[in-house]
C-alpha cells in the first residue's frame, strides 16, 4: 500500500523536473547567437589589423588571441545543441518536432567544426598577412562546414514556422520563413561584401535566438 500511495507523487515531482531542464536547455539556445556575435564585435573592434568591411568574424581565431574566437565557437556550439534539446521536448508529438531541433544541432555542430578547421589568413589579418587569400585544407573544410551549418539553420527556420503557425503566431511563422532568404542572398553578395556576409550570418543567429525564445513562451495546448 505504500508503495502505491507513493508511486504517484514521485511521478508527478519528476513533471516539474523535467520541465525545467527544457527550460534551461531553451535559454542556452536563446543566447547562443547573441554572444557569439557579441564576443566577435568586441574582438573585432581592438584585435590589430582586423577590419569588418574586409575581415569575417572567423578569421578572429587567427593569431596570438586567437583562442577566445575558437573558444566562442566551442561554446556556441555546445549551446546550440542544448537549445536544440529544449526545442526537441517542447516540440515533441507536434509540427516540425522532428526536423527543427535536428537541423538546429546540425548547425549547432558546424560551430565545432569551426573550431577545428580555422579559416584562411587573408585581407591583412592578422596583422601582417597578405591581401590574397590562399585557400588551404582546413580553410576549405571551414568553408564546407559553415555553409553546411547555415544551410542547416535556414531549413530549421522554415520548419520551425510550422509550430509558429500551429500557435496562433502566424506574422511570426511568416517571418521564420522569409528571414532565410535574407541569410542566402547575404551568403550570395559576400564575394563582393565580407559586411553581407557578416549581416546575413547574424540576421539567422539573432532569428534563431528569437523564435526559440518565442517558441519556449508559447507552449503548445496537450
Amino acid at each position: 500500500m505504500t508503495d502505491t500511495l507513493t508511486a504517484p507523487r514521485r511521478v508527478l515531482s519528476a513533471v516539474p523536473a523535467s520541465r525545467s531542464a527544457a527550460r534551461r536547455a531553451l535559454a542556452a539556445g536563446v543566447v547562443a547567437g547573441p554572444l557569439f556575435l557579441a564576443a566577435g564585435l568586441a574582438q573585432g573592434f581592438v584585435r590589430d589589423g582586423f577590419d569588418f568591411t574586409r575581415n569575417a568574424i572567423s578569421q578572429l581565431a587567427l593569431g596570438e588571441a586567437g583562442w577566445i574566437q575558437t573558444a566562442s565557437f566551442v561554446l556556441t556550439g555546445a549551446l546550440l545543441l542544448a537549445g536544440a534539446t529544449g526545442l526537441r521536448r517542447v516540440l515533441r508529438g507536434g509540427p516540425g518536432g522532428t526536423w527543427g531541433p535536428a537541423l538546429v544541432g546540425v548547425f549547432g555542430v558546424s560551430f565545432w567544426a569551426a573550431a577545428a578547421f580555422p579559416a584562411d589568413a587573408g585581407a591583412g589579418f592578422p596583422a601582417g598577412a597578405p591581401e590574397a587569400t590562399v585557400m588551404s585544407g582546413h580553410g576549405a573544410a571551414h568553408m564546407f562546414g559553415g555553409m553546411i551549418g547555415y544551410l542547416a539553420l535556414c531549413a530549421a527556420l522554415v520548419v520551425l514556422a510550422r509550430p509558429l503557425a500551429a500557435r496562433g503566431l502566424r506574422g511570426w511563422a511568416v517571418a521564420s520563413r522569409a528571414v532565410p532568404v535574407a541569410v542566402l542572398a547575404g551568403f550570395t553578395a559576400s564575394a563582393a561584401s565580407v559586411l553581407a556576409f557578416t549581416a546575413g550570418a547574424g540576421l539567422g543567429l539573432l532569428w534563431l535566438s528569437a523564435v526559440t525564445a518565442r517558441l519556449a513562451a508559447a507552449p503548445a495546448d496537450r
